[in-house]
């Protein structure tokens, strides 16, 4: 595989062997050297307060501190002169003592060169120097001592350098085995880790194909093992789920097909029963209007069943126009004509229009002063949406009595909702409320003479439009609302 996770463990871990092996040598070569000459500082140091503590105590001539200046040389590998005042030497370890003798007498005197200082105090001066005779470079510390005695402490750099290198040099031996050994147990690693991922991997090939025979056959207990269990229950799962789907497509099918033929003879039913009622309901309405105009002798009972008659041809004759109206937009017959017009005003004329009928029902209806608010629609549609929201907010509110008309206007979308106070509409119906017929009360709907129309032809009208239409519950009413596109710029 040219994207092998097989391939990317060996090279990332190789890498990061590799990469340590080698930030170790890097550190070694330049930070090593400079560690050891610390510590060898640090002996340094160590050694001078330990040779004039012992010159304080008067002990820098007994066999004791003979001793423990052994120990001291031979553990920091250095070499100690000590001279009196008249510059004969009191203790040294130095191959040349007299040569050292007359270096300590020449700094002391003329001060020392410009080598590298490492330390400088009033008592001693430590720096790198580099012996002429022998060309080595050495760590000399030189100084007075508190009882007035003169000394020399040296310590060769060679051996510093010489342990560095030897260092670097096993470290990159043990680093080459290092990486041979790690190379092969990451390949041997990545083989255990990567067969059965390629073995599921095979196996998710053939699901996505609808082969579920193939199964996982591993019998460890590692995360990829469970992996491999979950993966074969999966597939049994997928495919007693694919078999009951096919089931259930299959009756689906034939479920669309029957409600397409529903929906075909409701629509037939619907047309043929606005077409046959509008001829008797506009007879009707005649014969009441010349009843009405005198035919029996009883005024009083001719004019109440003229105004029965007439009152209910006109519920009829608006069904069969609601009736007809919404099967042209189902049908997709009634043109929509998309137009830019200031909906503020729209409603405001259609308050104004039902102020008689406001004031007659006692209903207070609220609406703030807005300006004018362009939008983009179909005027007489839209007209009739807000229409069939105040109607129905009109016959169903309770309470305060209260309908707050809102417009809110967005830059992309402007918002018309008309709250009415009053009880909520159940859960239960909340879903029903647009199809044809519905309604949540009954008696109620039949008291003021609603026909369950209303919200569908709204419904038809705002997806004609494609536009947001809904419903809200509030704990103290019901707010409908829809939305229109907002004209953004006005020449």
């Amino acid at each position: 595989m040219k994207y092998s996770l097989k391939r990317h463990f060996v090279v990332i871990l190789i890498s990061l062997v590799a990469g340590t092996i080698l930030m170790c040598l890097l550190l070694n070569s330049t930070l090593l050297e400079r560690y050891y000459i610390d510590k060898k500082v640090n002996a340094l140091i160590g050694a001078y307060t330990s040779i004039n503590e012992a010159s304080n105590a008067g002990d820098i001539t007994s066999d004791t501190f003979d001793i423990e200046l052994q120990k001291i040389c031979g553990k920091y590998n250095i070499n100690v002169l000590v001279a009196d005042t008249d510059s004969e030497t009191l203790k040294t370890t130095m191959n040349d003592p007299d040569y050292v003798l007359r270096r300590l007498l020449d700094n002391i005197i003329m001060g020392a060169g410009q080598e590298e200082v490492l330390q400088e105090t009033n008592a001693y001066k430590m720096q790198i120097v580099t012996d002429r005779r022998t060309q080595t470079e050495y760590i000399e510390m030189w100084g007075v001592l508190d009882t007035g005695y003169l000394f020399m402490i040296r310590s060769a750099l060679e051996g510093i350098r010489e342990s560095v290198a030897i260092s670097n040099r096993f470290l990159t031996y043990v680093g080459a085995l290092a990486i041979i050994a790690s190379a092969l147990l990451v390949v041997w690693l990545s083989n255990r880790i990567t067969k059965p991922i390629l073995e599921l991997a095979d196996i998710s090939e053939r699901m996505k194909h609808l082969d579920f025979n193939a199964k996982y056959t591993g019998n460890d207990k590692t995360e990829i093992a469970v992996l491999g269990r979950n993966i074969n229950e999966l597939s049994e799962t997928l495919e007693a789920t694919i078999s009951e789907l096919k089931t259930a497509n299959n009756e689906l099918l034939k479920d669309i097909e029957k409600k397409e033929q529903i929906d075909e003879m409701r629509k037939e039913f619907l047309s043929n029963v606005s077409h046959e009622l509008k001829t008797p309901i506009a007879l009707i309405q005649g014969y009441a209007e010349g009843l009405k105009e005198g035919i029996n002798d009883d005024a009083e009972s001719r004019e109440f069943y003229c105004d029965v008659i007439v009152d209910e041809a006109s519920k009829m004759n608006t069904m069969v126009q609601r009736l007809l109206t919404l099967n042209q937009l189902e049908f997709g017959n009634q043109t929509v004509n998309l137009e830019r017009f200031d909906i503020t005003a729209l409603i405001r004329n259609y308050i104004a229009s039902a102020d008689i009928l406001i004031r007659q029902k006692e209903v207070s209806v609220r609406m703030e002063e807005y300006g004018e608010i362009y939008v983009w629609g179909d005027e007489f549609g839209i007209e009739e949406v807000f229409m069939n929201y105040f109607s129905n907010a009109m016959n169903h509110v309770q309470g305060e009595k209260v309908i707050d008309i809102r417009i809110e206007k967005g830059e992309e979308r402007t918002r018309v909702s008309v709250f009415n106070t009053g009880s909520p509409i159940p859960e239960e119906s909340i879903g029903h409320i647009w199809e044809k017929f519905y309604k949540v009360d009954k008696a109620r709907t039949r008291e003021y003479g609603g026909s369950g129309i209303g919200l569908s032809i709204v419904k038809a009208i705002m997806e004609s439009m494609h536009q947001e239409y809904g419903v809200r519950n509030y704990d103290n009413g019901v707010e409908f609302w829809f939305t229109l596109d907002t004209v953004k710029n006005l020449c």
